[in-house]
């Protein structure tokens, strides 16, 4: 038997007893309520974790199991079905659709080739720069990943690299790791950053700027993990199919009319993608808006048959799935439950700065595997007073490990730019942990460790 079908096991059977554990029993400020969100939550995590069945059926269970048990109203459950990720990726999924059946896909390979090259090595340090360097120029975790996702697919398609080979999964994951994980790192670039810098400005007056969030995470958090992330990669994930020479045309044709308005169409979405910050628009409104336009019958650029084909309503469902348990466990209070729970039994002390920084850090990072990456900071975030009292260490510095603890990804469907990533490049979740686990193995026992010096250097550890 895998030993997925053992993990999966022990885990549904770790949920039901904590189910069914007799309400008088509960530990202090433990409801029924708390416990029975709590199982479903982690029953959940362990079916999306080992993949034992498909992750659009676990999610339909997920929905299935807390609206028969009224753990939440409807509207916390399906939140995910109306939030902006949702119609983000369903935008994507028809934008990549387009982009495939007027053939520019082909025609971008062609043009990407030119400046990536053709080695493997090499299109997976280039995706990753590019990935890197996008981070600053664009607020927009998801605007980012919209922007360069089609055209990764489309070098895919044109390498040669077909679905489920290992170039394609190996490219797949430098974007989507790429746009999402050095991007922490920055300030400006990602929804938990902002998370951070709004409650230390209500809750302490503090006020982190945008060079000091830099030179404290980027070089270590940032740098070196996209060049850990790559090599992984690399490593993990190698060249396994000769890429198909002729699948690029030295000189592409000229372009038809569906192919020219499917180009104005991406090129009018990346514009409003990359200016978001002057009008505010969310990207997934924008990607929404040309997924209508180009399945709209007179445009002709998406058919009927195509979004049968090609558009997998089942990833749908599965980030809707993330979502809603991302919803329903803080609905349910099981993320400040374990917080309040597990801080005691970090045993912070003053003088003991490494301890402070890994257990700190540590808590941050496990809490973020049930309440996803926006929602760990905004648990931890009021609790950084006791923290930093109990370790005798400033508040912001607590604030900032919060940072350390949630870019470190356990899993994907801890970050739904991951998931929805994934999915729209068809690679199996299976690479994507494999992946997460070994980055987590390399940035616990390396990154941490000189991160930990790097702060030191620094002055913001004692």
């Amino acid at each position: 038997m895998k030993p997925s079908y053992w993990v999966a096991g022990l885990g549904l059977i770790l949920a039901l007893t904590l189910a069914l554990v007799p309400p008088e029993i509960y530990a202090d400020g433990l409801t029924s309520d708390t416990a029975w969100t709590g199982a479903l939550a982690l029953a959940t995590i362990v079916l999306f974790a080992t993949g034992i069945v498909p992750e659009f059926i676990t999610s339909i269970i997920f929905f299935a199991i807390a609206m028969l048990f009224a753990l939440a109203p409807a509207s916390v459950i399906f939140s995910g079905f109306q939030s902006a990720g949702f119609w983000m990726v369903f935008g994507g999924l028809v934008i990549g659709a387009g982009i495939s059946s007027t053939g520019l896909a082909e025609r971008l390979a062609h043009h990407v080739r030119n400046r990536f090259g053709s080695s493997y090595a090499g299109i997976i340090a280039g995706i990753m720069v590019v990935a890197v360097t996008m981070a600053f120029l664009m607020p927009s975790t998801l605007g980012r990943l919209m922007i360069l996702l089609p055209i990764v697919l489309a070098m895919a398609d044109g390498f040669g690299y077909r679905l489920g080979s290992n170039g394609r999964a190996g490219m797949v994951l430098a974007v989507s790791f790429g746009t999402m994980i050095p991007g922490f790192a920055i300030m400006s670039a990602t929804v938990p950053a902002m998370v951070v810098i709004g409650a230390a400005e209500t809750l302490y007056d503090i006020r982190p700027t945008y060079g000091s969030w830099l030179l404290l995470h980027f070089p270590i958090l940032g740098a070196l993990k996209a060049i850990t992330i790559a090599a992984l990669i690399i490593w993990l994930f190698p060249e396994d199919n000769a890429k198909t020479e002729v699948a690029l045309a030295k000189n592409p044709h000229a372009m038809a009319r569906r192919e020219r308005i499917m180009a104005l169409l991406l090129l009018l979405a990346l514009t409003v993608w990359m200016t978001d910050f002057l009008h505010h628009i969310s990207p997934a409104w924008v990607a929404l808006g040309v997924a209508g336009i180009i399945i709209m019958p007179f445009v002709g650029i998406v058919s009927p048959q195509d979004m049968e084909e090609k558009v997998k309503f089942g990833s749908l469902f599965y980030l809707a799935g993330v979502l809603g348990l991302g919803a329903l466990v803080a609905h349910g209070g099981v993320g400040d439950y374990l917080a309040y729970t597990v801080i005691p039994l970090l045993r912070l002390s003053p003088g003991q700065d490494a301890w402070n920084f890994a257990a700190i850090a540590g808590l941050s990072s496990l809490l973020a595997m049930f309440v996803t990456q926006p929602g760990s900071p905004a648990i931890l975030t009021p609790l950084a007073s006791s923290m930093a009292e109990a370790a005798s260490l400033p508040v912001e510095s607590v604030l900032m490990l919060t940072v350390v603890g949630y870019t470190t990804v356990i899993l994907p469907y801890q970050t739904p730019p991951l998931v929805i990533a994934m999915q729209l490049g068809g690679v199996p979740m299976s690479k994507g942990n494999k992946l997460c686990l070994f980055l987590l193995a390399v940035t616990v026992l390396v990154l941490v460790p000189l991160d930990y010096l790097w702060w030191r250097l620094l002055g913001w550890l004692p």
